[in-house]
């Protein structure tokens, strides 16, 4: 059994409505005796220690939250329990304070379990050289410097040349982030447990169209050909990483860190979550509901009609009964 001693919390840096949330954990969290710290404006740097030392990362905000805590979480194989207190909150947990107190009672009672996701590791190579490297949770994506703006980008899977992409952007992306960016752009939804790198291009013209699952274990690289006229950037989850020139080499492969995140409801929550999101439930349920008025509306009105044509028929009867 886990017992709970050490608890961080994290708000989101830039939404200070999370910050009295985060405080407010805090505190329940020292009432029963788990040690505890929070950060409200914070670095990946500035938490680097605490991480290294705490049992478990409470996240608060939305998916931008927990990809900024997963990263920094994930090197220390420390687990995340995400609150929702942005719009869709794909990676979170629980929704606000109100589902907290007995998220807690199940922490401290050990009934939960684990989620492991793979991540994936965006290098920056130039003239042999590692310029940079970057983990990502979600995706890692070359794009133009100026949105809209045409490039062309070789492809070569596993060392052989696969195909070369005239687009807006190519999206490289691990299956937890098959339903960010790469849905966007019709890729196929990829269980989160899976391993596998998707490949996805953003408006191609004239090129590869088609997403593509690779294997597990595959190796991307993505370089710029000589036919570029326009800059081109790479980010890695939504944070800009720097230029990408022609002769410039991005290796794209699984990364050697694995997120992982505390998960309260079953193992198969998955696709029941995520159908909640992205079907218009609620649009759908209003049509039921007036679909269903109406249709009772129309059933009364028919009876009743019906009725009145009973009884106005039972009273001619009786008049030509009388009048016989």
């Amino acid at each position: 059994m886990t017992i709970m001693r050490s608890i961080g919390v994290l708000a989101h840096p830039l939404r200070p409505y999370t910050f009295p949330l985060a405080e407010s954990i805090a505190e329940s969290l020292r009432q029963h005796d788990i040690a505890t710290w929070v950060y409200t404006d914070w670095e990946e740097s500035d938490v680097e220690d605490a991480v290294r030392q705490t049992q478990m990362i409470v996240a608060i905000g939305g998916d931008g939250a927990m990809l900024r805590a997963a990263r920094v979480s994930a090197r220390h194989r420390v687990p995340v329990l995400g609150i929702n207190m942005g719009q869709l909150g794909f990676l979170t947990e629980i929704n606000g304070m109100g589902d907290w107190e007995h998220a807690l009672k199940r922490l401290i009672d050990d009934d939960f379990w684990i989620e492991k996701r793979m991540m994936i590791r965006a290098q920056h190579i130039r003239d042999g050289e590692v310029l940079l490297y970057s983990d990502a949770l979600n995706d890692v994506v070359i794009s133009a410097n100026v949105f809209g703006k045409m490039i062309h980008l070789d492809c070569h899977i596993d060392a052989d040349w696969a195909t070369t992409y005239s687009a807006d952007a190519l999206v490289v992306s691990s299956a937890t982030g098959s339903t960010a960016y790469a849905l966007s752009l019709g890729g196929p939804i990829l269980p989160p447990n899976l391993n596998n790198i998707l490949i996805v291009p953003a408006a191609p013209h004239l090129s590869m169209e088609r997403p593509i699952v690779l294997a597990e274990g595959s190796q991307v690289e993505i370089t710029p050909t000589s036919r570029n006229r326009n800059k081109i950037v790479l980010t890695a989850d939504g944070t800009q990483l720097g230029n990408v020139v022609f002769g410039d080499v991005i290796r794209v492969q699984a990364s050697e860190f694995v997120s992982s995140f505390v998960r309260l409801r079953g193992r198969n929550y998955f696709y029941r979550s995520l159908l909640d999101r992205l079907e218009p439930r609620y649009q759908r349920t209003y049509a039921e509901q007036h679909t269903i008025a109406n249709t009772n509306q129309k059933v009364q009105t028919t009876t009743m009609f019906e009725d009145h044509n009973d009884k106005t028929g039972s009273e001619t009867k009786s008049s030509s009964a009388n009048s016989d």
